[in-house]
C-alpha cells in the first residue's frame, strides 16, 4: 500500500508540474484542461494535483509508520 501511495503521488506532482508549465492547447487530449487554441497555464489545475500528491505521499509516509 505504501509503494501504491507514494507512487500516486509522484505521479500527481508530475501532472502538477505539466500544468505548470504547459499551456491549455499543448496539453496532452486525456488530460482535463486540455483546449485546443488556449495559451494559458491552468493553475487551479496545477495546484489542486500538487495538493493531492502530497496528501498521497504523505498518506503513504505514515502508512509506512505502522
Amino acid at each position: 500500500m505504501k509503494i501504491i501511495l507514494t507512487l500516486l503521488g509522484l505521479l500527481l506532482l508530475v501532472v502538477a508540474g505539466f500544468y505548470f508549465i504547459v499551456p491549455a492547447d499543448q496539453l496532452p487530449s486525456f488530460f482535463p484542461g486540455h483546449e485546443a487554441g488556449v495559451a494559458r497555464i491552468h493553475a487551479k489545475h496545477g495546484i489542486i494535483a500538487a495538493a493531492a500528491g502530497i496528501v498521497l505521499l504523505a498518506t503513504g509516509w505514515w502508512v509506512g509508520r505502522r
